[in-house]
């Protein structure tokens, strides 16, 4: 029945990120598909996370590009927004306008249009511009809150940025049909510009499956194995989970802590190592979807830590899903959402993200909690199960689209 009354629509999705790039979008790109969507994709030139285009990509001011049976129409892209500010506002503001004047051409074809939000929230101005003009409906999935996000990255909040963040964040709610949101915490927060609109809570679902029980294992070490793996960033407060740990090991403590990934703060934790003598940190490169698994089954415990913002209360990062399907222990070192889930499930320690000491002392009580408890392991799966459902979330999202 749905698959019938969705035959014919036609639904354009605007992301700042696509496949190649490796975001929740591609899936559900494909899911929509499969309900019977005819999708296209705006997006720019893909680049990320390392600042430079794709092999058998070109940063050409327009291409049109076929994946899966869905049409890209790709822009260009500014580059160099790994290095300077500058760049990456640049970055943002030539997404807004080359979408804008994409979408001017492209949009009437559409029935439908999907925002998906993974940063700024620029890009969503192209799907409004779309709506004014054509009449089209308009619906955002919300993967990171604005304005908090951009205080939280360093931005001052003068009268002037803080004037036009308001309004931009105010404008874009407001003409939407649907809001997704993928943390609980932003409905309050995004209620506060549009009163009158229902929110919905849509999280993300697991991208990786992390229970591995494939060949070729890979050993970390023989000590009890803590580990971090994704982006390392500002946000990430790995700084503070760094000094816990040293804190910690001073103590004799048999572990180590491994951090995975790669980020603009990965030189400056190796400089803190290095200058305050902290032993036992291993850093290993970044690692693919395919090869992470291995990484996490290895390890004891899995290690969840966000600043002490009104976004890092807000949000639960997309890796708490995966770490969720390997079943281990979470040290998670926040407050709010991400802190709430651990402690209601029982999923593992939470610790003060401000506080060193409360840190070190949350290493240690994760390796009592590690080896005294089992039932983590159950109700990692029935949170899965009962909340992060890819199945359960696609098909009331298609619902409400359709």
């Amino acid at each position: 029945m749905v698959q019938d009354k969705l035959k014919v629509k036609k639904l354009l999705i605007i992301t700042e990120r696509f496949y190649p790039e490796d975001f929740i979008i591609n899936e559900l790109a494909i899911d929509f598909q499969k309900k019977g969507f005819e999708i296209s994709v705006l997006t720019q030139s893909p680049s990320y996370p390392h600042s430079k285009i794709f092999n058998g990509y070109k940063n050409r001011l327009f291409k049109k590009y076929d994946w899966q049976g869905i049409k890209i129409y790709r822009f260009f892209t500014v580059l160099g927004y790994k290095k300077k500010v500058m760049l990456k506002l640049l970055n943002y503001f030539s997404f807004m306008v080359m979408s804008i004047v994409t979408g001017i051409f492209i949009g009437r074809k559409f029935d439908k249009v999907f925002i998906f939000q993974t940063g700024p929230l620029l890009p969503a101005v192209a799907g409004v511009v779309i709506k004014k003009l054509y009449k089209k409906p308009l619906t955002i999935w919300t993967q990171d809150l604005w304005p908090d996000a951009v205080y939280d990255y360093g931005f001052k909040k003068t009268w002037f940025l803080k004037t036009f963040l308001n309004w931009l964040v105010k404008f874009v709610y407001k003409n939407c049909r649907n809001i997704f949101v993928s943390s609980r915490g932003f409905i309050k927060r995004i209620s506060e510009y549009v009163p009158n609109k229902k929110i919905r809570y849509f999280p993300n679902w697991p991208m990786i499956n992390c229970f591995f029980e494939g060949e070729n294992p890979i050993k970390l070490s023989d000590k009890f194995n803590f580990t971090f793996a994704g982006g390392i960033g500002k946000f990430q407060n790995l700084e503070n989970v760094v000094r816990g740990f040293g804190l910690f090991i001073e103590n004799g403590k048999d572990a180590q802590l491994n951090i995975i990934g790669e980020g603009a703060n990965l030189n400056a934790l190796k400089q803190l190592m290095e200058t305050e003598k902290i032993p036992n940190i291993v850093f290993w490169q970044r690692q693919s979807a395919s090869e992470i698994p291995k990484y996490i089954s290895a390890s004891d415990a899995l290690i969840i830590p966000l600043i002490d913002s009104p976004m890092g209360r807000f949000i639960v990062p997309s890796k708490f899903q995966a770490y969720l399907t390997a079943q281990k222990p979470i040290f998670c070192i926040a407050k709010g959402e991400t802190a709430t889930i651990v402690r209601e499930n029982n999923l593992g320690i939470v610790s003060d993200p401000c506080d060193i000491e409360s840190i070190a002392s949350g290493f240690e009580k994760m390796m009592e909690f590690a080896h005294s408890q089992t039932a983590f392991k159950s109700k990692a799966k029935d949170l899965l199960d009962r909340e992060f459902s890819k199945e359960k979330i696609v098909n009331e999202m298609v619902d409400i689209v359709v």
